[in-house]
């Protein structure tokens, strides 16, 4: 039987329960005609590139499904009749891939959400030459004024 990977967005506004309630109604479906679901990945609630029906964010899933391709047509019809779910892409493959996605992977990285780059949040100073931060280049007339403050200060002890 063909192998088939298939992402689906679900509303923010569903809970994680009910998003689980989708997809086993999907695999009681495929069940039924012979399908199975061979991997599951629950990647959380994300944030959308753009606004698909007034949502922001969505519930994402990946499936890795083995089932023949008529009843897969109609697990697309299905998920398409419900309005909990925004979106389905579904991609056919050559093998399914038993390790964890590349998002998945990422979640668990001790990164934090800016990566590599850090946090200025975490106490880490931004890097740049002046202490407030900006790197940009300032004036030559700046650069004088501090020179001049700093002889004064040195001229005065």
């Amino acid at each position: 039987m063909p192998l088939y990977e298939s992402v689906l967005i679900a509303r923010n506004d569903v809970s994680q329960a009910q998003v689980e309630s989708i997809v086993e109604t999907i695999e009681t479906l495929l069940t039924e005609n012979g399908g199975s679901i061979k991997k599951r990945e629950f990647w959380g609630l994300r944030s959308l590139a753009y606004r698909i029906k007034k949502n922001r964010k969505g519930h994402y899933v990946l499936l890795g499904i083995e089932c023949a391709s008529d009843v897969l047509r109609e697990v697309e019809r299905q998920l398409g009749l419900n309005e909990d779910v925004l979106r389905v892409l579904t991609l056919r493959i050559d093998e399914i891939d038993e390790t964890p996605s590349p998002v998945l992977a990422r979640k668990g990285d001790d990164r934090g959400d800016r990566g590599e780059r850090g946090s200025f949040r975490g106490g880490s100073k931004p890097s740049g030459r002046f202490e407030s931060g900006r790197g940009g280049r300032r004036g030559s007339e700046d650069r004088e004024e501090y020179r001049a403050r700093a002889e004064a200060e040195a001229g005065a002890e």
